[in-house]
């Protein structure tokens, strides 16, 4: 449904796949300066080990697979998590990262997770 819901909405989707974070931390993988979690669940889970010293946020957001229901129902929670998301990216965009400290980007970054999108 993810992948219909962004075609749908007119993103390329040939190239997108799901990655775990065990890509990142392997030898020669790219060091992150910002990581965002969205697992609805993951704010209270142990983070990773991220190499480097990231800003890390959490974002959460209801995680559409576990929607019970018809298909309708589902759709429908799957276009509510993008909207929420979407929300939030947009806020980030605005931000000017080059005149934020790791503490202010760090804060901004919490107040946008907490926007209900």
């Amino acid at each position: 449904m993810t992948v219909d819901l962004l075609r749908d909405l007119g993103y390329t989707t040939r190239e997108v796949r799901s990655k775990s974070w065990d890509e990142f931390s392997k030898p020669g993988a790219p060091e992150m300066d910002l990581v965002i979690t969205v697992c609805d669940n993951a704010a209270g889970e142990a983070c990773p080990f991220w190499a480097g010293r990231p800003v890390k946020a959490h974002w959460g957001v209801p995680d559409p697979v576990a929607t019970e229901g018809d298909e309708e129902t589902r759709r429908e929670a799957f276009q509510a998590a993008y909207r929420r998301l979407e929300v939030r990216l947009r806020r980030f965009a605005e931000l000017d990262l080059a005149t934020k400290s790791t503490t202010n980007l760090q804060m901004e970054l919490e107040r946008i997770g907490k926007i209900p999108g």
